[in-house]
Protein backbone atom coordinates (compact mmCIF):
# COMPACT_ATOMS: atom_id res chain seq x y z
CA UNK A 1 0.00 0.00 0.00
CA UNK A 2 1.39 3.48 -1.21
CA UNK A 3 2.41 5.31 1.93
CA UNK A 4 2.04 9.14 2.11
CA UNK A 5 3.87 12.18 4.89
CA UNK A 6 1.33 14.47 5.70
CA UNK A 7 3.28 16.62 8.67
CA UNK A 8 1.16 17.00 11.49
CA UNK A 9 -1.73 15.04 10.90
CA UNK A 10 -5.40 15.48 12.87
CA UNK A 11 -6.51 11.95 12.20
CA UNK A 12 -9.53 12.85 14.21
CA UNK A 13 -10.68 14.79 11.12
CA UNK A 14 -13.31 13.08 8.70
CA UNK A 15 -11.02 14.23 5.48
CA UNK A 16 -7.65 14.95 4.74
CA UNK A 17 -6.29 17.39 2.13
CA UNK A 18 -2.60 16.38 1.08
CA UNK A 19 -0.75 18.57 -1.35
CA UNK A 20 2.43 19.06 -3.25
CA UNK A 21 5.35 16.44 -3.72
CA UNK A 22 3.49 13.99 -1.70
CA UNK A 23 0.06 14.37 -3.75
CA UNK A 24 2.03 14.76 -6.87
CA UNK A 25 4.06 11.39 -6.77
CA UNK A 26 0.76 9.80 -5.37
CA UNK A 27 -1.07 10.63 -8.11
CA UNK A 28 1.05 10.69 -11.38
CA UNK A 29 3.57 8.31 -10.11
CA UNK A 30 1.79 5.74 -8.25
CA UNK A 31 -1.41 6.59 -10.14
CA UNK A 32 -3.88 6.08 -7.05
CA UNK A 33 -7.56 7.03 -8.39
CA UNK A 34 -10.48 7.70 -6.10
CA UNK A 35 -11.16 4.45 -4.69
CA UNK A 36 -7.85 3.32 -3.99
CA UNK A 37 -6.33 3.13 -0.45
CA UNK A 38 -3.69 4.55 0.87
CA UNK A 39 -1.78 4.81 4.38
CA UNK A 40 -1.15 8.32 5.33
CA UNK A 41 1.88 8.77 8.67
CA UNK A 42 2.10 12.28 10.12
CA UNK A 43 6.43 11.76 10.80
CA UNK A 44 5.13 12.09 14.79
CA UNK A 45 4.48 8.25 15.28
CA UNK A 46 1.09 8.17 14.50
CA UNK A 47 -1.11 6.17 10.80
CA UNK A 48 -4.11 6.00 8.99
CA UNK A 49 -5.45 4.24 6.31
CA UNK A 50 -7.62 6.28 4.39
CA UNK A 51 -9.33 6.11 0.73
CA UNK A 52 -8.45 8.80 -2.22
CA UNK A 53 -12.25 10.44 -2.57
CA UNK A 54 -10.43 13.08 -5.17
CA UNK A 55 -7.13 14.13 -6.79
CA UNK A 56 -6.36 17.09 -9.35
CA UNK A 57 -2.65 18.48 -9.84
CA UNK A 58 -1.05 18.50 -7.17
CA UNK A 59 -3.65 18.20 -4.08
CA UNK A 60 -5.39 15.18 -3.06
CA UNK A 61 -8.34 14.43 -0.59
CA UNK A 62 -8.52 11.40 1.05
CA UNK A 63 -11.07 9.65 3.94
CA UNK A 64 -10.07 8.23 7.07
CA UNK A 65 -11.42 4.60 7.31
CA UNK A 66 -9.08 3.09 9.82
CA UNK A 67 -6.56 4.14 12.69
CA UNK A 68 -3.83 1.96 12.79
CA UNK A 69 -1.88 0.16 15.87
CA UNK A 70 1.20 2.58 17.30
CA UNK A 71 4.72 1.00 16.78
CA UNK A 72 5.74 -0.07 19.94
CA UNK A 73 9.09 1.94 21.13
CA UNK A 74 12.16 0.91 20.29
CA UNK A 75 15.81 2.55 21.49
CA UNK A 76 16.68 6.24 21.01
CA UNK A 77 19.76 6.52 19.33
CA UNK A 78 21.43 9.84 18.23
CA UNK A 79 23.93 8.60 15.43
CA UNK A 80 26.69 11.54 15.52
CA UNK A 81 28.75 10.62 12.74
CA UNK A 82 32.10 11.93 10.90
CA UNK A 83 31.07 12.82 7.17
CA UNK A 84 32.21 9.97 5.37
CA UNK A 85 33.49 10.55 1.55
CA UNK A 86 31.54 10.07 -1.49
CA UNK A 87 27.67 8.58 -1.39
CA UNK A 88 28.46 6.80 2.23
CA UNK A 89 26.43 9.17 4.28
CA UNK A 90 23.82 8.43 1.46
CA UNK A 91 23.14 4.69 2.54
CA UNK A 92 24.15 5.58 5.75
CA UNK A 93 21.12 7.84 6.47
CA UNK A 94 18.70 5.26 4.37
CA UNK A 95 20.45 2.26 6.58
CA UNK A 96 19.70 4.10 9.46
CA UNK A 97 16.14 4.70 9.46
CA UNK A 98 15.80 0.89 8.67
CA UNK A 99 17.58 0.18 12.26
CA UNK A 100 15.11 2.76 14.25
CA UNK A 101 18.17 5.45 14.80
CA UNK A 102 16.13 8.68 15.98
CA UNK A 103 18.79 11.64 15.18
CA UNK A 104 21.52 12.08 13.42
CA UNK A 105 23.97 14.54 13.97
CA UNK A 106 26.41 14.78 10.74
CA UNK A 107 30.01 15.90 12.19
CA UNK A 108 32.93 17.64 10.96
CA UNK A 109 36.33 16.10 12.72
CA UNK A 110 39.70 17.11 12.66
CA UNK A 111 40.30 14.07 9.52
CA UNK A 112 36.85 14.46 8.05
CA UNK A 113 37.51 14.66 4.29
CA UNK A 114 34.68 16.36 3.37
CA UNK A 115 34.23 20.42 3.82
CA UNK A 116 31.41 22.28 3.76
CA UNK A 117 30.72 25.66 4.06
CA UNK A 118 27.18 27.00 5.09
CA UNK A 119 25.11 27.14 2.64
CA UNK A 120 26.87 23.16 1.30
CA UNK A 121 25.82 21.67 4.89
CA UNK A 122 21.95 23.22 4.65
CA UNK A 123 21.75 21.20 1.02
CA UNK A 124 23.43 18.29 2.17
CA UNK A 125 20.90 17.95 5.14
CA UNK A 126 17.90 18.56 2.81
CA UNK A 127 19.08 16.03 0.92
CA UNK A 128 19.57 13.64 3.79
CA UNK A 129 15.98 14.54 5.23
CA UNK A 130 14.91 13.67 2.06
CA UNK A 131 16.43 10.60 2.38
CA UNK A 132 15.01 10.03 5.34
CA UNK A 133 11.43 10.41 4.07
CA UNK A 134 12.09 8.21 1.31
CA UNK A 135 13.06 5.72 3.83
CA UNK A 136 9.97 6.19 6.38
CA UNK A 137 7.82 5.83 3.70
CA UNK A 138 9.38 2.39 2.39
CA UNK A 139 9.81 0.47 5.55
CA UNK A 140 7.02 2.04 7.19
CA UNK A 141 8.38 3.73 10.12
CA UNK A 142 5.94 6.53 11.61
CA UNK A 143 8.49 8.67 13.71
CA UNK A 144 10.36 10.82 11.15
CA UNK A 145 13.78 11.20 12.58
CA UNK A 146 15.61 14.03 12.68
CA UNK A 147 18.60 15.01 10.58
CA UNK A 148 20.93 17.76 11.97
CA UNK A 149 23.00 20.41 9.82
CA UNK A 150 26.25 19.39 10.29
CA UNK A 151 28.38 20.50 12.94
CA UNK A 152 31.93 20.86 14.19
CA UNK A 153 32.95 18.02 16.31
CA UNK A 154 34.37 20.30 19.34
CA UNK A 155 30.74 21.85 19.82
CA UNK A 156 29.02 18.62 20.01
CA UNK A 157 30.62 17.16 22.79
CA UNK A 158 29.33 20.64 24.67
CA UNK A 159 26.07 19.83 23.90
CA UNK A 160 23.46 19.13 27.01
CA UNK A 161 20.45 17.75 25.44
CA UNK A 162 21.97 14.49 24.61
CA UNK A 163 21.07 11.21 26.53
CA UNK A 164 23.54 9.94 29.54
CA UNK A 165 24.45 6.59 27.97
CA UNK A 166 27.33 7.70 25.62
CA UNK A 167 29.26 5.52 23.41
CA UNK A 168 31.91 6.11 21.15
CA UNK A 169 33.43 3.52 18.94
CA UNK A 170 37.15 3.52 19.30
CA UNK A 171 40.55 1.87 18.26
CA UNK A 172 42.06 2.52 20.96
CA UNK A 173 44.27 -0.01 23.82
CA UNK A 174 41.82 0.81 26.90
CA UNK A 175 38.47 0.87 24.74
CA UNK A 176 36.07 -1.60 26.88
CA UNK A 177 34.02 -3.90 24.84
CA UNK A 178 30.51 -2.33 23.24
CA UNK A 179 28.65 -5.10 24.92
CA UNK A 180 29.72 -4.25 28.39
CA UNK A 181 29.01 -1.23 27.89
CA UNK A 182 25.27 -1.44 26.72
CA UNK A 183 24.84 -4.27 29.30
CA UNK A 184 25.51 -1.74 32.18
CA UNK A 185 23.63 0.71 30.09
CA UNK A 186 20.44 -1.31 30.19
CA UNK A 187 20.86 -2.76 33.96
CA UNK A 188 21.07 0.97 34.63
CA UNK A 189 17.44 1.09 33.08
CA UNK A 190 18.82 3.02 29.82
CA UNK A 191 16.75 3.61 27.10
CA UNK A 192 18.71 5.74 25.00
CA UNK A 193 22.28 6.20 23.83
CA UNK A 194 24.96 8.64 21.58
CA UNK A 195 26.56 6.56 18.98
CA UNK A 196 29.81 8.55 18.39
CA UNK A 197 31.35 7.78 14.76
CA UNK A 198 34.84 8.84 13.34
CA UNK A 199 35.47 9.50 9.78
CA UNK A 200 37.73 7.37 7.53
CA UNK A 201 40.94 8.21 9.11
CA UNK A 202 39.72 7.41 13.00
CA UNK A 203 39.69 10.23 15.46
CA UNK A 204 42.58 12.21 16.46
CA UNK A 205 44.03 11.52 19.93
CA UNK A 206 43.27 15.38 20.95
CA UNK A 207 39.80 14.19 19.41
CA UNK A 208 39.55 10.98 21.66
CA UNK A 209 40.68 12.61 24.58
CA UNK A 210 38.11 15.69 24.02
CA UNK A 211 35.07 12.88 24.01
CA UNK A 212 36.38 11.19 27.33
CA UNK A 213 36.22 14.41 28.93
CA UNK A 214 33.09 14.78 28.25
CA UNK A 215 31.64 12.00 29.26
CA UNK A 216 32.07 8.89 26.41
CA UNK A 217 33.14 5.62 26.78
CA UNK A 218 35.43 4.50 24.47
CA UNK A 219 34.46 1.24 23.18
CA UNK A 220 35.40 -1.36 20.42
CA UNK A 221 33.65 -3.41 18.00
CA UNK A 222 36.21 -6.50 17.56
CA UNK A 223 39.35 -6.76 16.76
CA UNK A 224 38.45 -6.26 12.63
CA UNK A 225 38.96 -2.73 11.47
CA UNK A 226 35.79 -2.02 10.07
CA UNK A 227 34.77 0.65 7.55
CA UNK A 228 32.64 3.51 8.47
CA UNK A 229 29.45 2.47 7.02
CA UNK A 230 29.98 -1.23 8.38
CA UNK A 231 30.20 0.34 12.39
CA UNK A 232 27.63 2.38 12.00
CA UNK A 233 25.58 -0.92 11.02
CA UNK A 234 26.89 -2.82 13.28
CA UNK A 235 26.84 -0.55 16.45
CA UNK A 236 23.40 0.87 15.67
CA UNK A 237 22.08 -3.09 15.89
CA UNK A 238 24.15 -3.95 19.15
CA UNK A 239 21.99 -1.17 21.10
CA UNK A 240 18.78 -1.89 19.62
CA UNK A 241 19.10 -5.83 20.57
CA UNK A 242 20.23 -4.45 24.34
CA UNK A 243 18.48 -1.51 24.94
CA UNK A 244 15.14 -2.28 23.35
Amino acid sequence: MHRCYLPRADFGAVTLTIEGEEAHHALRVMRLRPGDRCEIFNGAGQAAVAELLSGHGSSMVVQVQELLPSMPPVAGITLALAIPKGNNMDLIVQKAVEMGVSRIVPLITERTIVRLNAKEAAAKADKWRRTVLEACKQCGVNVLPTVEEPQPYKLFLQRSDLPALKVQCAIVPHARPLREVLEEGRAAGQRECVLLIGPEGDFSPAEYAAAEAAGYTPTGLGPIILRVETAVFMAAAAVRYALD
